[in-house]
């Protein structure tokens, strides 16, 4: 029983894509476990799926060129004039051909950090960040590429964005509250506000009430909890890593 011919966006023929996954699709599944090197987190099916795709494009491409695609070389005359063809075996061996020089179907760029061509030229390298890094001398614990690329501070664009928030809050206080927010942040102590500012020390605690609220208001309840947080990534590691652990206390 023949299988639903290979479906993609491209226009094809019945028997094109009935030849695409007869005769070109088994021959990339056999040849690439073999044939191709995986970069990064490629796999067999991976390539196999992305080599059809290319072995579509250039099906597509041949027909666009007045070509025919036959089963084997040699069946390309109809009567006296003879069509040009191309086979199904050449086309799988070019594709796999392209696979082994990095070439995808989504690029083949060289340059491009991520690209499969850059990393098999040898110009980078993807590594993970939960690789060792080194060994702490001192304690004997492992240190992680996070740790030391990472840093716990807030996203620039988060703090930047924060910046023009509490710029557009303290423009809307009068000098007094600015002043006293601003000794605030230098630590001085109520008494010492309310001598600089001529005023009893009570008034400076009811002033810091009423902008603790304002502040909650405008910023959020849940400022201070932001603030604090660790970076979303490493947030998402960490939790990989506890699953990890997990996964491996309940095998033994």
């Amino acid at each position: 029983m023949r299988t639903q011919p290979f479906t993609s966006n491209m226009p094809m023929s019945p028997n094109v894509g009935f030849l695409l996954q007869d005769q070109i699709i088994p021959r990339l599944k056999s040849a690439i476990p073999q044939a191709v090197s995986f970069i990064g987190s490629e796999d067999a099916q991976e390539l196999v799926q992305d080599g059809a795709l290319i072995a579509a494009q250039m099906i597509h491409n041949a027909e666009q060129a007045g070509k025919k695609v036959v089963r084997n070389p040699g069946t390309g005359r109809q009567g006296t004039r003879k069509v040009r063809t191309i086979s199904a075996g050449n086309v799988a061996f070019y594709t796999i051909q392209k696979l082994k020089c990095g070439r995808r179907s989504t690029g083949s760029s060289t340059v491009d950090v991520y690209g499969s061509g850059t990393q098999i030229n040898g110009a980078t390298r993807l590594t993970s960040l939960e690789d060792v890094a080194a060994i702490d001398e001192e304690t004997g614990g492992e240190i992680y590429f996070h740790d030391v690329l990472s840093r716990d501070e807030e996203c620039p664009a988060t703090k930047a964005a924060r910046n023009l928030d509490w710029q557009s809050f303290m423009a809307s206080l009068s000098a007094r509250d600015q002043a006293i927010i601003q000794f605030t942040i230098e630590g001085r102590t109520s008494s010492s506000m309310a001598r600089q500012l001529g005023v009893c020390p009570s008034t400076i605690q009811h002033r810091k009430k009423n902008l603790a609220l304002k502040i909650l208001e405008f910023l959020g309840a849940d400022i201070l909890i932001e603030v604090c947080k660790s970076p979303r990534w490493k947030q998402d590691l960490q939790a990989t890593r506890e699953k990890m652990a997990c996964r491996e206390e309940r095998r033994h």
